[in-house]
């Protein structure tokens, strides 16, 4: 299995330890995201992804953090020494999600991980520098909402004219049996639309009496 690709996202903030996101693809085929490049005592290394450990509330049974003292649920006081400790006696509080099982591989996804690092902060101080990171992340922008007849202007403010409102009428929930024409008094020969139209088409001929 070979590294063919290196994906780096530096952090906005350069003096905390955490100093970029990554994702490494193996054989152009299989991807993992979110190793973090971490700045140790001895030089930068990389983590491998991984998730919170959690117990379940000897009360009500809802999973917390281990760190948690109190739980988030019923708010009962958690029991002391629930998490695991390794071989220094530390406390394992986080569980990888995904790691190399030798220590060969895990040299070769750090060495090329740090080279990309390296290569990428050089990249970074160029003006049109973009990092080619997948964020998936993103900020939700509320739209803005739609302004009230009070915000808008009055018609008469911009055309000097009176404004006659017209009045809402709402659509009829069911469509009309009979078709309607408009009575022109004046003369016989205009014609309305529903008019003009029932000449030029026979459709419905003999279902509705002539008007």
């Amino acid at each position: 299995m070979e590294v063919t690709e290196v994906r780096i996202k530096l952090m906005d903030e350069p003096g905390d330890r955490l100093k970029a996101f990554c994702s490494v693809t193996f054989d152009d085929c299989f991807v993992i995201r979110d190793l973090k490049i971490i700045e140790g005592s001895t030089g930068p290394f990389v983590a491998m992804p991984s998730r919170k450990l959690t117990s379940h509330c000897h009360k009500c049974g809802t999973k917390n953090h281990l760190r948690a003292l109190y739980c988030n649920q019923c708010g009962t006081r958690q029991q002391d020494g629930r998490a695991l400790t390794d071989a220094d006696g530390r406390a394992k509080l986080y569980a990888d999600i995904a790691h190399p099982i030798n220590s060969a591989c895990r040299e070769v996804i750090q060495e090329c991980v740090i080279r990309e690092f390296h290569e990428e902060e050089q990249r970074s101080q160029e003006p049109d520098y973009i990092s080619r990171y997948d964020d998936y992340d993103f900020d939700y922008i509320e739209p803005m909402p739609t302004p009230s007849r009070i915000d808008q202007p009055h018609p008469e403010a911009s055309t000097g004219k009176p404004h006659i409102k017209t009045p809402n009428v709402d659509p009829p929930s069911q469509p009309c049996q009979e078709p309607h024409y408009r009575s022109d008094s004046a003369t016989d020969q205009t014609l309305t639309v529903d008019q003009t139209e029932s000449k030029h088409d026979s459709f419905g001929a003999g279902i509705f009496p002539n008007g």
